[in-house]
């Protein structure tokens, strides 16, 4: 049984389509996680291979309730805020570390299994998505806060209006007969309803009038090896993120910037890039900017050095 591996990545795209060989999938607003069960041993992974069994106690005991004993399941853990899935009120729950602080915390969290690349002792990374989603359907017992990510068969640009519709993030669309390969694959493609990606915290501003801790963050993306600078994000913050980021920030300061195009700015506190963060926006500018951003929410389940700015096809 493997103890980790990389998950299979989706690649942004940007045209909708229907296509009676793809299956099209709701995209969660959440935390992708691996979960590796071996008889009453339960380790659930992050996609950069960070322990989270601490931060999500309800999962263990979910999982380890399965009829099934052995399996490597795909999925992703999400926080509800009404209807929609919210990654700001999952990075509250996220940060938690101790068991009985997050089982008290109040911000109930739910897991969706979308896909498996092991069940019982086979390997079934080159059985056809659509058959190992049926597996997956059989062998769990939904009930809890445990939930078969359900598809739709041909019809995507259909599912992508009813995203926009009712406020989801966007769709998935997946060649139904794909096997399941590790890393980013074209076999699987992310439509989404609005923009927005995860970027690297370069530098903050001070805060000015009755603002606390911070005013801006200074965001960018990795090139050739080089972080670039996409611009500042000073909506999105609560008074308590604002605070903690400061003392998170402050802690990693450095003289130079990390930026190798750094903006021509005074006052600006240079951060090791060491960070990564969740944030919307409308669009790219035509000179590499963010418009209209906001922040969501700090992840570290993302390697800083794989950040690169999305664009149709990469």
């Amino acid at each position: 049984m493997p103890r980790t591996f990389e998950p299979m990545l989706a690649t942004l795209h940007d045209r909708p389509f229907s296509d009676e060989s793809w299956i099209y999938e709701r995209k969660l607003d959440g935390i992708r996680l691996l979960v590796f069960r071996d008889g009453e041993h339960v380790e659930l992974y992050t996609r950069n291979g960070q322990l989270r069994n601490d931060h999500f106690p309800e999962l263990l005991d979910l999982f380890a309730a399965q009829p099934c004993r052995r399996f490597v399941l795909d999925g992703e853990v999400v926080a509800f805020d009404g209807d929609v899935t919210s990654f700001s009120r999952l990075q509250q729950r996220a940060g938690i570390a101790d068991p009985a602080e997050a089982r008290a915390s109040g911000i109930a969290i739910h897991f969706y299994v979308f896909d498996s690349p092991w069940i019982e002792d086979y390997d079934i990374r080159r059985v056809p998505l659509r058959q190992r989603k049926a597996l997956l359907r059989d062998i769990l017992d939904y009930s809890g806060r445990l939930y078969f990510t359900a598809h739709r068969n041909g019809d995507g640009e259909t599912l992508l209006a009813e995203a926009r519709r009712k406020g989801w993030e966007g769709i998935v669309a997946k060649q139904a007969d794909s096997c399941y390969r590790c890393g980013r694959s074209k076999r699987w493609l992310k439509l989404k309803c609005q923009a927005g990606q995860e970027l690297v915290i370069g530098g903050y501003t001070e805060p000015e009038g009755e603002r606390i801790g911070l005013g801006a963050l200074l965001m960018g993306y990795y090139e050739s090896g080089e972080l670039r600078y996409a611009g500042r994000v000073g909506t999105g913050f609560s008074d308590a993120e604002l605070r903690r980021l400061h003392r998170v920030l402050s802690a990693s300061e450095r003289e130079t910037p990390p930026f190798a195009d750094p903006p021509d700015e005074c006052g600006i506190h240079w951060v090791q890039p060491e960070r990564v963060a969740e944030i919307e926006f409308t669009e790219w500018t035509c000179d590499g900017r963010l418009r209209h951003p906001a922040y969501l929410g700090e992840r570290d389940d993302k390697d800083p050095h794989e950040v690169v700015r999305e664009v149709s096809g990469t």
